[in-house]
């Protein structure tokens, strides 16, 4: 997120909340924790996926990135997901899916990914 330009400075994992003086947030469809998106089923996702869209909805971002194709296919119900920009919003959101930057993503390099992230953050400047 920083090399995107979201940050002025690299903020570190145990840090994350700073993120929200950028007018940035973090939050998960499924509430409980995994070391891996693996550990989640598509029906576990597609359970969570109701109080998620509520949740966006009363939070009311004006964006919202899904990292990784897997919660958003499975909230709705669409196998044929695209990276970047989505055609539908989310919960009233802009909607984007991006490339997940955990290390286990061997598909995308360090450049790929801050180019998709640094697109959304033009793209929400832009629109401020």
């Amino acid at each position: 997120m920083h090399l995107a330009g979201f940050t002025p400075e690299q903020i570190r994992p145990e840090d994350d909340r700073t993120l929200l003086r950028y007018g940035c947030g973090l939050t998960t469809v499924v509430p409980r924790a995994t070391a891996q998106a693996a550990e989640l089923s598509r029906s576990e996702i597609e359970l969570a996926g109701d109080a998620f869209r509520q949740k966006i909805e009363h939070y009311a971002p004006r964006h919202i990135a899904f990292l990784g194709k897997m919660a958003l296919s499975a909230i709705s119900g669409t196998r044929d997901i695209h990276w970047g920009l989505q055609a539908e919003p989310f919960g009233g959101a802009c909607a984007w899916v991006l490339p997940n930057p955990s290390g286990l993503n061997r598909a995308f390099d360090l450049d790929a990914l801050v180019s998709a992230y640094r697109e959304v953050r033009v793209a929400v400047a832009s629109a401020s």
